[in-house]
């Protein structure tokens, strides 16, 4: 297993950095980002996974600006629609596994309850409909892929909702937080430790690869929250760790904060699938915060306001 070879794209995104070390014990880990590979070019694409020649390729990186994919939707269809059919291209040619990462924004969020695997897909936003043309790209490739589709994103690095609300708690002394949005904060610790997980039975001497089971599965913590709930804990949990006062939270609804990009009411994920063929049980979004607050506080990460 120590000389598989595994290539991550997307080494300096959230989920990326946490891959680099939580694979580690699993193989040969090569780690690039742009300009190493550039996703918006097919060519750049296959030079990059044809010079490492992966038996697991993992793709972390995306167009993931929201907001901002409402002004540049062909940028972002090609980095997300189009570069990972020619990453599942390639990985079909090399007989190797494609993980790539998807996320809840396929989904209107006007189902009554968590929303399962085969569900139909109905995006609101150019960011979910590109990214749910990159999941119909693999899948009509085939070969032995995973597409695991997670929420709320966050973690102790990047761009993020906690390291957003833990400057603007220094800065302001009121905050207006969404609360008519649910879904579950997932940290990027959590997806790659479950990736890893996942990895390692189907890495295993014994292992049986993928045995049929490629196919989309959701990976998000457990519970619920809304976006204010998920700033209210983690202000509440690090305001004395980090010396700032708890500011004022205001919860309001969607149409109070008006935005480029139409995001879905519901984000809920059910993981029943993840658990039942890989035995990954995920955490509460509760308890992976408060792990996410524990690096920080031990300086992995420092939070400096602007």
């Amino acid at each position: 297993m120590q000389n598989t070879r595994i290539l991550v794209i997307g080494r300096i995104g959230q989920v990326g950095w946490e891959l680099r070390h939580k694979l580690a014990c699993l193989g040969r880990v090569t780690a690039i980002d742009y300009p190493e590979i550039d996703l918006s070019k097919p060519d750049s694409i296959r030079a990059a996974v044809r010079t490492v020649q992966p038996a697991v390729l993992i793709n972390a990186a995306a167009y993931t600006a929201v907001d901002k994919a409402e002004g540049e939707p062909e940028l972002a269809m090609v980095i997300n629609g189009t570069g990972p059919g020619v990453l599942a291209e390639e990985a079909k040619r090399l007989g190797s596994l494609l993980v790539h990462y998807s996320t809840d924004y396929v989904f209107d969020g006007t189902k009554q309850g968590t929303y399962v695997e085969t569900d139909a897909p109905n995006p609101l936003n150019v960011y979910g409909k590109t990214k749910l043309a990159g999941d119909e790209a693999i899948q009509a490739v085939g070969g032995d892929f995973l597409i695991l589709r997670t929420s709320w994103v966050y973690g102790a690095r990047g761009s993020n909702f906690l390291l957003t609300m833990l400057r603007l708690a220094r800065e302001r002394s009121e905050l207006r937080i969404v609360n008519d949005q649910i879904g579950a904060p997932t940290s990027s610790e959590c997806i790659a430790q479950a990736t890893a997980g996942i990895l390692a039975q189907l890495l295993a001497p014994v292992g049986a690869g993928l045995n049929g089971r490629s196919g989309i599965y959701n990976l998000t913590s457990t519970g619920e929250t809304s976006w204010f709930g998920f700033a209210k804990a983690l202000l509440t949990q690090s305001a004395a760790t980090f010396g700032f006062a708890v500011p004022n939270l205001i919860p309001i609804s969607t149409s109070d904060y008006p935005r480029p990009a139409k995001r879905p009411f519901n984000s809920r994920l059910s993981c029943q699938r993840l658990a039942e063929t890989f035995g990954i049980n995920m955490p509460s979004w509760e308890d992976a915060l408060s792990l996410v607050l524990e690096t920080l506080a031990e300086g992995a990460s420092p939070v400096k306001p602007r």
